[in-house]
């Protein structure tokens, strides 16, 4: 069996598209596990750019199956405004189908989001106010709709009635907004269900079935594990388990099948939204990373939180995903810098030294990170496709980050086409 995962290691935007777009050309099956249309992840081909939100990144170059598995979360409309881009572009969209585990985001979801972050205010988590933490949570309360219900009439309204009473009598009474209505919501995931019958598969037998045929099979996360529900800067985390340990329940995947597990970092640290970010660089250097690195989100467009690399919270993702292989995008940004900065452990108000992050992440904002200042380097090194042709110093800032984590860089992407790579080790 041949199986590939690619998560992401930070606050998310590390590039992980662009990875399983490359590695998806030699895939039989891209599976995309959990999440929803908040990610966003940018492709380039050559002049081309796509953003993709919901379609898992392989839709680009993979010849087989491209599936959005049981663990994400839909919006059919999205899906199908995807799929439209997608072809009217000139690509075919007949490989890409859906779980019918997948649960369905529905109107009251994406009204829910809204009124909550505007009733928080500056307290708010900062999402993208598109229903995914609403409807995971109808999930996991086990009133959720999924894509099978789309499918059988009787079955989405029943359920749809009684979510919509629960759902109009928190709207009308608790944030004073108006109710929604049952029959058009009702009449229009009953047209999804037409638009989108013959995409719904049972795809953990499927993808299953491949694995033990030899099939290869890539795996695509979004966000990434410092937004994981459990393990991330909770509670300004997203709604699932963007983790290696997610594919498991988010695509149906028994852990003795997975294999070669990458982990995607930046070579700097970036966040969108709210909550600690300690190597947070709020000044010239922030802005001189964001302007140089693009780094305005791909989903809203929001500029980007910039900092240094943070290895200590590097190392915690890296620990609980089990990374095998490791991905550093980005090094071209960092050009140009006389020094760079790397946190390799956290100052407490206490003076107490911490090699480890930790749990209680609201204390993250009075941590001072501590840094090691490595020499930086000139130039333009895009072009460049053999590691021992980068400068000496990128060398090194690429060979620290090894000895600190102690796993192998396979590859250091040194700009955005799929391209523009520096391979040390082919993976398959």
């Amino acid at each position: 069996m041949s199986t590939y995962v690619v998560v992401g290691l930070q606050f998310g935007d590390e590039g992980k598209g662009k990875i399983t777009d490359v590695l998806s050309a030699k895939s039989d099956f891209v599976v995309r596990y959990q999440g929803g249309n908040n990610a966003g992840h940018t492709v380039y081909a050559g002049e081309d750019k796509f953003v993709l939100h919901l379609l898992p990144s392989g839709v680009l170059q993979s010849k087989g199956k491209c599936i959005i598995g049981s663990g994400v979360v839909v919006n059919p409309q999205s899906f199908l405004d995807e799929v439209e881009k997608l072809e009217s572009r000139g690509l075919s969209s007949k490989n890409i189908f859906i779980d019918r585990r997948a649960h369905i985001i529905m109107p009251y979801h994406i009204q829910l989001d809204h009124y909550r972050e505007e009733a928080a205010g500056k307290d708010s988590i900062g999402t993208t106010k598109r229903g995914i933490g609403p409807c995971y949570e109808d999930k996991v309360a086990r009133v959720g709709i999924r894509a099978i219900d789309l499918l059988n009439p009787q079955v989405l309204a029943e359920k749809l009635k009684i979510n919509l009473e629960i759902k109009n009598a928190l709207f009308e009474k608790l944030y004073d907004k108006p109710a929604l209505d049952y029959d058009e919501i009702y009449n229009n995931y009953i047209e999804y269900g037409e638009k989108i019958k013959h995409r719904i598969i049972d795809a953990v037998v499927e993808v299953n079935d491949a694995i033990d045929e030899g099939k290869t099979v890539l795996f695509e996360g979004a966000q990434a594990l410092m937004l994981d529900i459990d393990y991330g800067t909770y509670p300004f985390v997203t709604s699932s388990s963007p983790s290696t340990g997610g594919v498991c329940v988010g695509a149906g995947i028994p852990p003795t099948k997975l294999e070669n597990l990458i982990g995607v970092s930046k070579a700097y640290c970036t966040r969108v939204g709210n909550g600690p970010f300690p190597t947070e660089q709020d000044n010239e250097i922030g802005e001189q990373i964001r302007e140089v690195g693009n780094e305005y989100g791909a989903s809203t467009g929001r500029p980007r939180r910039c900092g240094w690399l943070d290895l200590v919270a590097l190392k915690h993702a890296c620990r609980i995903d089990g990374i095998t292989h490791l991905v550093i995008t980005k090094l071209d940004v960092l050009s140009g810098f006389e020094t760079i900065k790397v946190c390799t452990a956290y100052k407490t108000e206490d003076n107490e030294i911490k090699q480890n992050f930790t749990a209680s992440t609201t204390k993250l904002d009075d941590y001072e990170p501590i840094y090691e200042e490595l020499p930086g380097w000139k130039g333009d090194i895009c072009g460049i496709s053999r590691f021992e042709e980068l400068p000496k110093e990128a060398q090194d800032y690429i060979h620290f980050i090894e000895e600190y984590l102690g796993i192998e860089i396979y590859l250091v992407s040194v700009g955005p086409d799929r391209s523009q790579n520096i391979i040390r080790k082919e993976l398959f």
